[in-house]
């Protein structure tokens, strides 16, 4: 007679739970943080009109509204992240890298608040620098308001970690758990790393097709999280599907 499958222990139900949370609460932040002012600022660039144009100082300062909400979201989230990986150490030491850089990028995201709230603060000042040409914000930024631009591009790089720590965390959960949904989950994550990056840079350093990425990053913030909610789901993963983990 054939044994049954064996069910997932009390560490990684809790686990499991945990970074299934975590998804759902960075799928809003995705919205909040990316989503939305991405949409703003393609809307104001190329069909600039009212409330949505670069040179309203309402504007500047919704759009940093937004993505100090995401921020905060993306924080809890990644927290969540951490907390469901180190939950699943105990059990395999594969998590352990990805709990301690998902720490790191926690720090990286309250340093990304502290930016956040330095732009609101400073939105007159920006605006007028900026003048229209969304590449120069940076610069003007880190011309007046430096603490703001240096702590927004360390928090940056630091929540860039993090995200590689989620990465490595969700593929080691795919492993463990024989999930195709959290893998690809990982792997969107992954692509959604490097997408970051180009319009990060082009803030320093101009160069033609950004706005590629830019169109990319909402679609996989908004699949990733999405893929690896359905992954960590009590009804997928594992042979108990129909009972959800027991709470902390």
């Amino acid at each position: 007679m054939a044994s049954a499958p064996t069910a997932p222990s009390v560490e990684e139900g809790r686990g499991l739970y945990r970074i299934a949370t975590g998804a759902a609460v960075g799928l809003a932040g995705a919205l909040l943080a990316i989503v939305v002012p991405i949409a703003f600022l393609l809307a104001a660039a190329y069909a600039p009109a009212g409330f949505l144009s670069l040179h309203q100082t309402g504007f500047v300062e919704a759009t940093a509204l937004l993505i100090l909400a995401g921020a905060i979201l993306f924080l809890i989230s990644l927290f969540l992240y951490r907390r469901g990986f180190a939950q699943l150490r105990k059990v395999d030491p594969r998590f352990t890298l990805a709990s301690v850089l998902c720490l790191i990028g926690t720090v990286g995201f309250l340093l990304i608040l502290i930016a956040a709230v330095v732009i609101i603060g400073s939105a007159n000042s920006l605006l007028s620098c900026v003048n229209g040409h969304p590449t120069h914000a940076l610069t003007c930024l880190r011309s007046g308001e430096p603490l703001g631009a240096y702590t927004g591009l360390v928090g940056f790089w630091l929540g860039w970690l993090g995200g590689v720590g989620l990465v490595l965390g969700l593929w080691a959960g795919s492993s463990r758990f024989h999930s195709r949904f959290i893998g690809v989950g990982g792997a969107l994550y992954g692509v959604l790393l490097l997408a970051l990056v180009g319009p990060f840079v082009s803030l320093v350093v101009a160069f033609p097709g950004v706005e590629y990425l830019l169109l990319l990053a909402p679609i996989l913030s908004l699949l990733a999280p999405f893929f690896v909610y359905h992954g960590t789901s009590p009804r997928i993963v594992g042979p108990t599907s129909g009972r959800r983990p027991p709470a902390n």
